[in-house]
């Protein structure tokens, strides 16, 4: 762990630059044009291009250890990485605890990094704290479903579902009732709309927000909830406007959109939580992967 600042029980910023939790199926189908190892592990160039390009951070500031090496990428109970996915959340609730926040930025990194953090807030805030994830996906797969990206099993666990070894290392979860997915538009799965309906997921598509959040706001309102953690995938942006994410994601919202959506969210509730995830900068890999063995670079 590296960490700067000391002012606890206020605003960390936590850096995670896990790669591991993004199933090699989706990364070896969704960026052909990098090597398979440099694709997978480009999750942490996109966190080191957020820390570069964001405003600084006035508050403690932690890195989650995320190493590069191969160790702990073996499947375990239909979960790829399970062993380095776990020791990491391990760490980020460690730091978690360390750090005592009241609100956490996580600039990561794959999904995974939002469990620890939103987790610990559902601890802190209880009845008061509901989620917004902003994606593409709905990231609800378990241990059981067919795709075994940790990635894509955030929410799952979040609402108390999925695989007995993640759940019991959170400290809180929270009714799905408090979980809104926003933007989501690709099921990835047929099992899953059915399963949402069961857990009681809310669900608002793109086409639900284009012109207004009236709808997400009522939602919130409902709730009853004075505090928000928002999960903001990259990818929720609609590809043909701009790839930011791993795959081609079409049909999603516009920048315009999702800037708007979250500036209405901000001014409704307190927002305590803030996740960028799956960021993945090809222009920079390409420039990386230009330079590699240049004289005096290395």
């Amino acid at each position: 762990m590296a960490s700067t600042g000391s002012n606890p029980g206020t605003h960390l910023r936590l850096i995670w630059p896990e790669w591991q939790g993004a199933g090699s199926t989706s990364v070896e189908a969704l960026a052909p044009e990098f090597p398979f190892d440099v694709a997978r592990r480009s999750y942490t160039v996109g966190t080191r291009v957020l820390q570069a390009v964001l405003p600084p951070h006035d508050g403690p500031t932690a890195v989650v250890p995320v190493g590069l090496g191969d160790e702990g990428l073996e499947e375990r109970d239909g979960i790829e990485a399970k062993t380095a996915v776990l020791a990491q959340l391990d760490a980020a609730l460690e730091i978690i605890r360390d750090h005592d926040p009241e609100r956490i930025t996580t600039l990561g990194g794959d999904c995974g990094v939002s469990m620890a953090p939103f987790a610990a807030l559902a601890e802190r805030y209880g009845d008061d704290l509901a989620v917004l994830w902003v994606d593409s996906h709905p990231d609800m797969g378990t241990g059981e479903t067919e795709y075994a990206g940790y990635h894509a099993m955030v929410v799952s666990a979040l609402t108390g579902h999925g695989d007995p070894e993640i759940l019991e290392r959170l400290p809180a979860t929270l009714p799905a009732s408090r979980v809104a997915l926003v933007g989501m538009h690709d099921w990835t799965d047929p099992s899953l709309p059915p399963l949402a309906d069961e857990w009681g997921l809310t669900v608002f598509p793109p086409d639900r927000l284009r012109d207004d959040s009236a709808a997400l706001i009522e939602w919130l309102r409902g709730t009853g909830a004075s505090k928000v953690a928002i999960h903001f995938d990259v990818d929720t942006i609609d590809a043909d406007e701009v790839q930011l994410g791993l795959g081609y994601d079409r049909g999603g919202l516009t920048s315009a959109q999702a800037r708007r959506v979250v500036a209405d969210i901000d001014v409704e509730v307190d927002v305590v939580a803030l996740t960028v995830a799956e960021y993945i900068p090809r222009q920079v890999i390409r420039v990386q992967r230009l330079l590699e063995g240049f004289p005096l670079l290395g």
